[in-house]
């Protein structure tokens, strides 16, 4: 029997309006977040800004042994605050073993990971596996406030996990704060040993390309400004974008208040020689905090191979548009017969911005190289190659997946046993402060007493407040053990399909990720979903329309998808695995904003779970607010 879970909402008649401001984190009178100004003083007397990783770093070993047998991996991180300038602008960074992007985790599938962070900045930090299902380790999904308290400063902690039941494409990030936007990013790569086989077109090279958008202030700064009073749908707007952490040398003339440093070795164009006549897989990756992104390589087309760790039947297209935390595959052929070097292109959808920054530049720029060369240098000089033809796209929303499909096929299930209805949207509360609302909570992250940490706790006290309501089934909203306003949870036992309906009534694009799992794309469109009556509730029965039409045999498969503006997705996913899971919207600032809710999977299994010492040792630490949002109360005197 299905069962619809219709949590309610108010409509906020308030104007709207929000933006960005200053400062940092937490308590404005502590230095909470790192200096403005370059901790070594005099640019010139530091050598961070010429450290930078080898320019074929995110190439792919040709010979990894996709067949080994499954080793331990370990991998030693040591997060610093620095000063880098990835075009040409210096600014404060924070950096994994003074490297951006950061190391490349590349494993096989059975595999296990070790990563020793020892967290030397001045705030706490965590670091979340982006799209890894955490089977049986919940605790190290590394999510601030729901499977774990942060790393205080100058603290260690060790993550320890198995790969299992995915390869493909994925990426880590800091999940403290916007810190992932200072530089906490980095490629994590999951081989099969069917890799090949998967793979629909034979390659001769694997390579990644990770674009994000650039800000020249930190995230800390920007967080204050766009969290204050009357800044609504004022999101930070980047100042530029990146290939691989490389930008466009900028003119530094132009940028009288920064200090420009255009003579350091990671300025310049990236240059990626491929070898002719062959054909060239590269895994595109949006790490960035904000902006969507269509990526082209002029005069070639994009075969799209793989969506999020799910390999696809091939699929051309002339730009690839990406939008934050999604990964796709594309396999390109060298076989142009006039000219030897193309211009890649990484323009961030400017349009989608509320405002204008002058300083703006919005494409990042590459340069493709028909070579074997190996040298270690820069491109000089951009190709004057053809763009596409067709106009640029002015919508803000997901690339049309609809005739991508999966390799292996797997069906959804035929019906759900829970539907949830999701509304998201901006609203002005108390303080005239915007924040992001599925239906009528706004997270806020209790970073000394994790989500997951309290529901074990609850579950093996018999606390009643784990139990639902009579007639709510195993799918309910908990409201007692949760506070509702702050905190969304919706908890299920056994093995259980939910449907999440997310109505966007923002006139904003929102990239969903859900944390462990990946979930089955079914429908999206603008507007309302087909239902029978306007007026009917959002359960299965009005909802016949839409459910009827839905083909269930072999649906995309994917952890990260986008809900246009006043628009509306259906997805579903089987909640199998133990543990507190995120589900939020991955534009960073959203997230601050409040644009999360959670799901509580397999209570019956998580009653017997451990929560490790060396997990309540962090949250016994000080300091674990340093490197957080401000907190609302920062503004009840500026209202």
């Amino acid at each position: 029997m299905s069962v619809t879970l219709l949590i309610p909402f108010a409509i906020n008649l308030a104007p709207k309006s929000s933006s960005w401001e200053e400062a940092a984190t937490g308590d404005p009178s502590q230095p909470d977040s790192i200096s403005q100004e370059p901790q070594s003083g005099n640019l010139d007397q530091t050598d961070h800004l010429h450290n930078i990783p080898p320019r074929d770093d995110y190439l792919l070993d040709p010979a990894w042994d996709f067949e080994a047998a499954p080793v331990t991996r370990t991998y030693n991180w040591t997060l610093r605050e620095t000063v880098w300038a990835p075009d040409g602008v210096v600014r404060p960074m924070l950096l994994i073993n003074e490297r951006f992007p950061g190391p490349l985790i590349e494993v096989n599938e059975f595999d296990t990971i070790r990563v020793v962070v020892n967290n030397q900045m001045s705030n706490a930090t965590s670091i979340h596996w982006h799209g890894i299902y955490q089977n049986d380790t919940n605790s190290m999904d590394g999510t601030v406030g729901i499977t774990q308290c942060p790393i205080a400063s100058m603290s260690s902690f060790t993550y320890e996990f198995t790969v299992r039941g995915q390869s493909g494409t994925y990426w880590y990030h800091a999940h403290q704060g916007v810190q992932a936007s200072d530089g906490l990013v980095g490629p994590l790569i999951i081989h099969s040993k069917d890799e090949r086989q998967l793979q629909q077109i034979q390659y001769a090279s694997d390579r990644i390309i990770m674009l994000s958008d650039h800000y020249h202030d930190l995230s800390g700064a920007l967080a204050r400004k766009y969290l204050a009073p009357d800044m609504e749908n004022t999101e930070p707007v980047p100042d530029g974008a990146l290939i691989n952490g490389r930008g466009s040398v900028r003119n530094c003339d132009e940028l009288p208040h920064r200090q420009c440093d255009n003579s350091s070795s990671n300025v310049g164009i990236p240059t990626f020689d491929l070898e002719p006549n062959r054909h060239h897989r590269l895994r595109v990756i949006n790490v960035g905090a904000f902006a969507e992104f269509q990526f082209q390589i002029d005069e070639h087309e994009l075969a799209v191979t793989e969506v999020d760790g799910t390999d696809v039947q091939p699929k051309n297209f002339h730009r690839l548009n990406i939008n934050p935390a999604q990964r796709y595959s594309v396999v390109v052929h060298t076989s142009k017969k006039e000219g030897t070097a193309f211009r890649m292109r990484a323009r961030m959808i400017s349009h989608c911005f509320a405002e204008a920054n002058p300083s703006m530049v919005e494409t990042a720029t590459g340069v493709v190289r028909y070579s074997t060369l190996a040298e270690n240098r820069m491109a000089i000089e951009i190709p004057d190659t053809i763009d596409w033809d067709e106009a640029i796209g002015l919508e803000c929303k997901d690339l049309n997946t609809t005739d991508l499909v999966p390799v292996q096929v797997v069906a959804a299930p035929a019906k759900p046993d829970s539907l949830i209805f999701l509304r998201s949207a901006f609203e002005i509360g108390a303080y005239r402060l915007s924040r992001g609302k599925f239906n009528t909570s706004s997270w806020r992250a209790d970073v000394t007493s994790p989500t997951l940490f309290r529901s074990i706790d609850g579950l093996q006290a018999r606390n009643s407040s784990f139990d639902g309501e009579k007639g709510s089934g195993d799918v309910f909203v908990n409201d007692k053990a949760f506070h509702q306003p702050t905190e969304l949870v919706v908890q299920s036992s056994g093995i259980k399909t939910i449907d999440i309906l997310i109505s966007n009534f923002d006139d904003g694009n929102h990239p969903y990720h859900l944390h462990g799992y990946k979930f089955w794309v079914l429908a999206q469109g603008h507007g309302y979903p087909p239902r029978k009556s306007l007026d009917g509730p959002m359960d299965t029965d009005n909802l016949s329309p839409l459910y009827d039409s839905l083909d269930l045999s072999n649906p995309l498969r994917r952890d990260t998808a986008s809900v246009e503006a006043f628009g509306w997705a259906l997805i579903r996913f089987v909640a199998d695995n133990p543990g507190a899971w995120a589900f939020h919207c991955h534009i960073s600032w959203h997230a601050e904003a409040g644009l999360l809710m959670q799901f509580l999977t397999r209570t019956d299994l998580l009653v017997d779970a451990e929560i490790s010492e060396a997990h309540r040792d962090l949250c016994r630490a000080s300091g674990l607010e340093k490197g957080t949002g401000p907190k609302d109360e920062l503004y009840y005197d500026e209202a």
